[in-house]
This record gives structure tokens, C-alpha cells and sequence, in this order.
């Protein structure tokens, strides 16, 4: 069993499907700031006491009950986005979705600090340290890493601050409530929407090369749990070959000489299960100079790109798991002002858990669902929800493309 196989494999049985209903407070032990009141249902809010988070679209009409909710909070609330470099989503749509989603929901503009840590522990720690002085009640953190995280979190704990974590959990950590998507499901996604285009692009033999993202990033754990357990089956039957399992990295340069070393080494590789867009790009790249030629050498990528897309348009890329970013902001928008006004959350919004395998402690959780997106259905996903315009992925090489996949602006 290769090295990825077994890290991914370490994790299956602490990572709680969303199927639970979650307490509507801190779960126990994960923080010692002041719990949200028992009284979800008072008058302030009661409009968005149903709210789940399929309600929520890229405008935000469902968040505006929530500005009751503003005047009976007091802080502000700061987010800490991690990089500029894993994704380009950090910078493209979650700040901006972020600060939408907070203005719809009645949060005075004065009232949110939104960052991005731009790669360094000690950037997202000092940040932190700052939003806490300047008088934050709510902290929201996509972590570095989880021991950046659990860090910041014991400052705010000790503050008396609220913790979000936001999009990847912060193992060990002491957060009260975590909004992400399934990741699992993410990788499952990816995993299936792998061996469909596989099949589709008719190619004999797969010998894959399996790749990952940051081995410090528990998201990245979770996805591959999940197309391994897509994988796995197919790779013990013998009908797919499992050639490499490098260990992997956000950074698309690093990837990309994983795969060059690995590709020299194993000259049958064929096809590759990569976890997101930026590291794909790279190494289409690398396969075009190699002469390969479209729909031959199936890739998959994660977070639906613009790079992404016009690399599936291309023939290059199988497809790109689409997690509407507005899900997650808005969620988070709305946890955040439940908690700023010291009030539980709806379970129909918190209605999931997630367990942190280090704390021992299971997340009241809000998680949404992925979709996997190729030329068959971008139409329909991304360009409905206005995720990339159509004037800049149908440009010249990719207009035909756009035009056989029926998109149109």
C-alpha cells in the first residue's frame, strides 16, 4: 500500500459524514469564549430561523432578515484568508464574496476586517493578535496550516473570542464551529468524475500517478481520502495501475516537478489524479510541450478556475470540482452574526459535524455540497452563477469550445 494510501486511510474513521444534527453551542471542550445564548428563536433574526445553507445564492437576498441581528451584536468580525498561491479563490472570490455576504446580512462595513496572511505563519499570526486588540468578537480563520491555527485559536480563547474556522479545519484546535464544504465528497467527486472521463477518452491500461495537496493541510487528507476510495477498488482489481504517489503540494512549481520526476522515472504513466486547477495548469503545460494531445491524457483539477476551465474547453483537463464559493461565505456570514449578537445559530444551518481527530472532539459544522463540472454542464454551474465570465473564458483558441458546449454569456 503506497505512503498516501495509509495517510489517507489514518483519517477515514474521524471524519463525521454531514448527517448529524449538531448542538447549537461550542461542542464541549473546543473553546472557553462566552457561549451563544439557548434562545435562537428571540424576535432578532427570526426570519432566517430556517435558514440552510442551499438558501443561500451569489447575491445574498437570504441574509437581509439577519440585519436584526446587527445592532444587538458589539466587536467587529475579522476573517484571515491564508494565501494568494494554493488558489486563486482566496483573492478572486472569497474576500469579495465575504464582504457581500456580511453587507447583506446588516454588518456595518466598519464592523469587518477582511485579510490574507499571504502565505506566512507569522503574518496570519500577527494579524490576528491585531484583530483581537482592535476589539474583534468574532474570529474567522482559513488556517496555514493547523498549527498556526490552534495557536491563533488559544490567543482567542484566552481573549474570550469566538472562532470560526473557515474552509479547512484547524486540527487540535479550539474553534466553536467550522464551515467548509464535504471534502470528502470533494475528492469522491473528483475520484468519479476521474474514471468517467477515463472510460470516455477510451484510455487503455490507466497508469495512474495519484498526487495531493499539502501534506500539512487537512483538506488536502480529506479530498484524497476520498478519491482513493474511488481508486482503491479499481487499483486492487487490477483494472487501473497505481504508478506514483508523490507527496505533494499546494505550490504549482512543486507539484509540477513531482510529476516531472515521477513521469521520467515511470514512462507509462498515462494519466494523472491531480487535486486542483493550479497544479494541473502547470503540468498541462509540461504534457503540451511533451506533445501530448487532447483527450489522450486525462487530468482532474478542484475550485473551477479560469485556467481550470479553459483547460477542460482544451480537451486537456477531465473536468474541475466547482464548490460555489457564495455557499461557504454566506454561511459564514450568517454563523458570525448569530455569534457577534450572542445567539445559537439554527440547526438548519448548523446541521452537520465534523470530527477533530487530534482535539477528540466532534464540530457543530455547516457543509456544503460540491459539483463536478466539465463541457457538459458549465453552462449550467459556473457561468449560470456568474462564477467566471463568458468574455474571458471563450476567448480566442477556446471561442469554438465555447460555443460546441453550448455556452453563451
Amino acid at each position: 500500500m503506497s505512503s498516501l494510501r495509509k495517510r489517507a486511510g489514518l483519517t477515514a474513521a474521524g471524519v463525521t459524514a454531514a448527517l448529524l444534527i449538531a448542538a447549537c453551542s461550542p461542542g464541549a471542550g473546543s473553546t472557553s469564549a462566552p457561549a451563544a445564548t439557548s434562545s435562537a428563536a428571540s424576535s432578532s433574526g427570526a426570519g432566517a430561523q430556517s435558514l440552510t445553507v442551499s438558501d443561500i445564492g451569489p447575491s445574498f437576498r437570504a441574509l437581509k432578515p439577519l440585519a436584526s441581528l446587527a445592532p444587538e451584536g458589539r466587536g467587529n468580525v475579522a476573517v484571515i484568508l491564508p494565501d494568494t498561491t494554493s488558489s486563486t479563490r482566496w483573492v478572486e472570490f472569497d474576500a469579495p464574496y465575504l464582504k457581500a455576504a456580511f453587507a447583506a446580512a446588516g454588518l456595518p462595513p466598519a464592523n469587518l476586517i477582511v485579510q490574507n496572511a499571504l502565505g506566512s505563519d507569522a503574518t496570519q499570526v500577527s494579524m490576528a493578535q491585531s484583530d483581537i486588540t482592535q476589539g474583534a468578537t468574532v474570529l474567522i480563520i482559513c488556517p496555514l496550516d493547523s498549527g498556526t491555527g490552534a495557536h491563533i485559536e488559544q490567543l482567542a480563547k484566552a481573549a474570550g473570542v469566538l472562532v470560526i474556522d473557515y474552509d479547512r479545519l484547524t486540527l487540535g484546535g479550539t474553534r466553536g464551529y467550522y464551515v467548509s464544504f464535504d471534502n470528502v465528497r470533494v475528492g469522491t467527486v473528483m475520484g468519479g468524475g476521474f474514471t468517467a472521463c477515463v472510460k470516455a477518452w477510451h484510455v487503455k491500461d490507466p497508469n495512474v500517478i495519484v498526487m495531493q495537496g499539502a501534506p500539512t493541510d487537512n483538506n488536502a487528507t480529506l479530498f484524497a481520502q476520498g478519491y482513493l476510495g474511488v481508486l482503491n477498488p479499481l487499483f486492487k482489481a487490477g483494472t487501473y495501475k497505481d504508478i506514483s504517489n508523490p507527496p505533494g503540494s499546494w505550490d504549482p512549481p512543486t507539484s509540477l516537478s513531482e510529476f516531472q520526476q515521477q513521469s521520467t522515472a515511470h514512462k507509462n504513466i498515462n494519466a494523472a489524479l491531480i487535486p486542483n486547477d493550479a497544479n494541473a495548469a502547470a503540468i498541462i503545460h509540461y504534457l503540451q510541450g511533451q506533445g501530448v494531445k487532447p483527450q489522450t491524457f486525462p487530468t482532474t483539477g478542484q475550485d473551477a478556475s479560469l485556467a481550470g476551465l479553459q483547460n477542460i474547453l482544451a480537451g486537456y483537463q477531465c473536468g474541475t470540482v466547482y464548490k460555489p464559493i457564495y455557499l461557504e461565505a454566506g454561511a459564514t456570514a450568517a454563523l458570525a452574526m448569530y455569534l457577534r449578537a450572542g445567539k445559537s445559530p439554527p440547526s438548519s444551518l448548523v446541521s452537520g459535524s465534523v470530527m477533530d481527530t487530534i482535539a477528540k472532539v466532534s464540530i457543530p459544522s455547516v457543509l456544503a455540497t460540491p459539483e463536478w463540472v466539465n463541457t457538459a454542464n458549465m453552462n449550467d454551474t459556473v457561468i449560470k452563477d456568474k462564477f467566471v465570465p463568458v468574455s474571458q473564458l471563450c476567448t480566442g483558441q477556446y471561442a469554438s469550445a465555447c460555443q460546441a458546449a453550448g455556452i453563451s454569456g
